[in-house]
């Protein structure tokens, strides 16, 4: 349970080690988007740390890496294949940032780190935690940006009129990261 919440909290992908910041910065224009993304990354993340906690004693060094790329590129298939076929709306939104969670330092790093030095349990508990971090970060910097810039949550409008238009753009991912990184981090430390 430790690796659950070491993930999700005390080492957030986003929050705490600033990894995944190329998803985390484009995708997150609203709630829905960064929950798509966080859904397919941790599904990647967990079925890789599980086949490759399986296969880590039969893969030679020499190719340990190339082999841990080939395994997460086939799950990040699978996910890009499922997604257009049944939510092509979110797949069109998420467009070229499917196929970048191959090399995306979470789930490679995870692979290397964790997965390929511990059992199979272990693994499958980490990839969670660290998936469902990156998906909670996601959601909530999506959901801030969507309700800043368009008064609107997971698509529901709930303010009339215009919002703050800079934070539907790429400027307000940034300021939106920042502050919430800010927040994390005074609390973090009360």
């Amino acid at each position: 349970m430790q690796n659950f919440t070491k993930g999700f909290i005390k080492n957030n992908p986003v929050f705490t080690l600033l990894l995944g910041m190329c998803p985390t910065l484009g995708v997150t224009t609203s709630a829905i988007n960064g929950l798509g993304m966080g859904l397919a990354t941790t599904f990647v993340l967990v079925a890789a740390n599980v086949v490759i906690s399986l296969i880590k004693n039969i893969i030679p060094d020499k190719v340990r890496i190339p082999a841990f790329i080939v395994v997460i590129a086939s799950f990040v298939t699978i996910v890009d294949l499922v997604m257009a076929g049944y939510a092509p709306a979110l797949h069109e939104q998420l467009g070229l940032f499917i196929p970048l969670i191959v090399v995306n330092c979470i789930v490679l790093g995870r692979a290397e780190a964790f997965a390929s030095k511990n059992n199979v349990f272990s693994s499958l508990i980490d990839g969670l935690g660290m998936g469902f971090g990156f998906a909670f970060a996601l959601t909530l910097l999506g959901g801030i940006r969507e309700i800043l810039g368009s008064g609107a949550i997971f698509g529901f409008k709930f303010i009339p009129g215009d919002a703050i238009l800079v934070f539907v753009l790429a400027p307000g991912a940034f300021i939106a990261l920042g502050y919430l990184i800010a927040l994390i981090n005074k609390l973090r430390k009360a």
